[in-house]
């Protein structure tokens, strides 16, 4: 190997190689068990264990020190050579060890909720896949090997929302985010190659880093310029469109972002996964990596677009009575903060968002998975036909899933913000950077913090419905029916401790002592830019004051509404009602506006192929046919009828002339004597 920058412990990178390659492995092993094996489920979670000690060591040997690069010559096309290798730095490591961290409990979460499925074994290879898609992803040092890892995150994805593939629903959910995904990998590609075109590097480090080539790059006269080459300067608009297509695909935000909520037909598990902490924050990830290409101004317009998402999301989330859609859409919309935060040059928040929200969220799927997986056994245990994610039929629950519960209020506080909790510090932490950015900006830029605000209340109102809804009251399906039979529980250790470390790790210890002030947290100061402002404005204080003060207020306007201890009734019939549960409509208008018309030009192009394309080979054909039938006719009486006639003459006239020559002398004579008498007769005549 070439090493491009020195490091102290060379075993380093056979660590790196080895947390990657042992998922990969435990899939392969996998590959060939029998589907119902459970010895799949311990291979795949001691190679996610085993992973964790790695990079734990990892992360405490590069965090906070010299990056380390290593790379080795991959081919060499022309003049271009091409490299493969690893760059770790704080933002991989960080990365590294979250994968890892929040793959182990729900591996272990999976050994249960799975253990009575007929393809447990192919679940577990197509986990342990998606395990080393990601973990590569997040430490390769090269373009060109970002993007096959890119693609491996989506194909992997891919097999596990759709697992169970004989649900027409789970089939539909993986072609629809396979498909929008592919939307955003043309958008990555492109990028790549336009940025190759201008630095002639693949090279993440020589492009990304401090003092790298894209920081010595610059826009003057309408040109792009750079050390190498120099493109108009409509490409690098082309290439940041093409990365902002990529990330808003991958971490589902508008317009991309309708796939996310259809995901959740897979597996709950894979939802915690995937969904919360892995695939969706790669988009984010990307971002991180490449953050120094953004001018000011594509930045705006990422906090503009990151803004909305987050809004528009919460509002949809209000009205969802699906468990795991209210929590999808509460993932798209803090991704919406987490690229609005990118967007406000609070890039040290958003990658802390990123992980406190990867803890919270997968705690909150694996308690989703709890309550969907009790519901599941009441329905089959009463020969039931009902929605055992329909969260109308809850009600409760605290009684009969103590522990789940307690986990689901440490998951909610997190994901609402509210002090003590990781949420808080690192949500507070985008509100304040975000209204720090607004500052002589123009008013229109304003609602942009704004913004994030009130989606902060919404998710306290949206959060607080959920658990009312799902914990509280009375079991509103034991009220329909007073003869119901129910044993349900917790679970066994492989429920209970998944929950317990996510809920421990979701509160505001493991990332700080201080559980006020953000600018404390170890994991921020780390990653925070160099002319990060001080508490230097009232910002600081008015921000958590208020924000939290108003979400105590509607956590306990919306507790009195859902536990019926008020009547209040929100209207079910009017506009902003049917916006939010329709999902502002946005399915029905790319069904109506994208997907109808590429149907209809599909079967208008069928049509054209059948009738018109076919039609004229069809007609074609049967002129050749003809053609064809009449050469033959013309060969067959006219040719072969000349040439059989003129032998039929021939040989007549050589069997007319045969009788003369008999052998008989008289005959000859006779002949002789009547030509004499045609000549005397012809000599009197002429």
């Amino acid at each position: 190997m070439n090493i491009a920058l020195p490091y102290t412990d060379p075993n380093i990178i056979y660590y790196v190689l080895a947390v990657v390659a042992l998922p990969l492995l435990a899939a392969l092993i996998n590959f060939w068990l029998p589907a119902k094996n459970k010895a799949t489920g311990v291979i795949s979670t001691l190679a996610i264990v085993a992973g964790c000690v790695l990079s734990v060591i990892v992360f405490s040997k590069v965090w906070n020190k010299q990056p380390v690069h290593t790379q080795t010559l991959w081919f060499t096309i022309g003049q271009t050579k091409v490299f493969a290798g690893i760059l770790l730095n704080n933002i991989s490591v960080l990365m590294l060890l979250l994968v890892s961290l929040i793959a182990l409990p729900v591996h272990i979460y999976s050994t249960a909720y799975m253990k009575h499925d007929d393809r447990y074994g192919r679940y577990f290879t197509y986990l342990s896949f998606f395990c080393f898609s990601m973990l590569a992803l997040v430490v390769i040092d090269s373009l060109v090997l970002f993007y096959a890892f890119w693609e491996l995150v989506g194909f992997s994805s891919y097999l596990l929302i759709g697992f169970w593939f004989t649900r027409d629903k789970a089939v539909q959910a993986n072609k629809k985010a396979f498909i929008m995904n592919r939307i955003g990998d043309i958008g990555l590609l492109s990028a790549i190659i336009i940025i190759f075109a201008q630095f002639r590097t693949f090279d993440i480090a020589t492009l990304f880093a401090d003092g790298g080539l894209v920081f010595k790059s610059f826009i003057k006269d309408g040109m792009w310029i750079s050390a190498t080459n120099q493109m108009p300067v409509t490409w690098q608009y082309v290439a940041c469109a093409g990365i902002f297509m990529a990330v808003a695909a991958k971490s589902a935000q508008f317009p991309l972002h309708t796939w996310l909520p259809d995901a959740m037909e897979g597996p709950t598990s894979v939802s915690a996964l995937i969904h919360a902490a892995t695939m969706v924050a790669a988009g984010v990830f990307l971002l991180g990596r490449v953050y120094p290409f953004f001018t000011d101004t594509e930045l705006t317009v990422l906090a503009i677009i990151g803004c909305f998402t987050a809004f528009m999301a919460a509002t949809i989330a209000l009205t969802q009575n699906d468990l795991k859609k209210v929590l999808a859409y509460s993932t798209i919309s803090q991704l919406g903060y987490m690229t609005l935060a990118m967007g406000v040059g609070a890039y040290g928040s958003s990658l802390f968002h990123l992980v406190t929200h990867a803890f919270f969220k997968c705690l909150l799927f694996l308690v989703a998975g709890v309550v969907i997986h009790e519901m599941q056994h009441i329905k089959e245990e009463n020969n039931l036909d009902i929605d055992p994610q329909n969260i109308q039929l809850m009600g409760g629950l605290r009684k009969k899933l103590p522990v789940t519960f307690i986990v689901a209020i440490v998951g909610s506080l997190a994901l609402i913000g509210i002090p003590l909790t990781s949420g808080y510090l690192s949500k507070d932490g985008i509100l304040i950077q975000a209204f720090e950015w607004s500052d002589g900006r123009s008013a229109w830029l304003k609602l942009v913090p704004i913004g994030a605000l009130v989606t902060s209340w919404l998710t306290a109102f949206y959060v607080t419905r959920l658990i009312a809804k799902v914990f509280f009251g009375e079991f509103r399906l034991l009220k329909k029916r007073p003869q119901l039979k129910m044993h349900i529980s917790d679970g066994g250790w492989q429920y209970r401790v998944p929950l317990i470390l996510l809920a421990i790790c979701s509160l505001f210890p493991l990332f700080s002592l201080n559980p006020f002030f953000y600018e404390d947290a170890w994991l921020f100061e780390s990653l925070k830019p160099a002319n990060s402002l001080a508490r230097e404005n009232i910002y600081h204080s008015i921000i958590p004051i208020g924000v939290n003060i108003l979400s105590v207020f509607v956590i306990y306007f919306a507790y009195t509404i859902y536990t019926e201890k008020r009547i209040f009734r929100f209207s079910q019939t009017g506009f902003l009602y049917r916006l939010s549960y329709n999902q502002w409509y946005l399915d029905k208008i790319y069904k109506r506006v994208v997907v109808k018309p590429v149907l209809g030009l599909g079967k208008f192009c069928f049509w054209f192929d059948r009738n018109i394309v076919d039609g004229i080979i069809h007609l074609l054909d049967n002129i050749i046919r003809k053609i064809a039938a009449l050469t033959a006719w013309a060969d067959k009486y006219i040719v072969d009828g000349f040439l059989h006639g003129t032998a039929a003459l021939v040989q007549s006239i050589g069997n007319f002339a045969r009788k003369f020559q008999n052998g008989k002398v008289q005959y000859y004579l006779y002949s002789m004597l009547l030509i004499v008498l045609i000549l005397f007769v012809l000599k009197i005549l002429i």
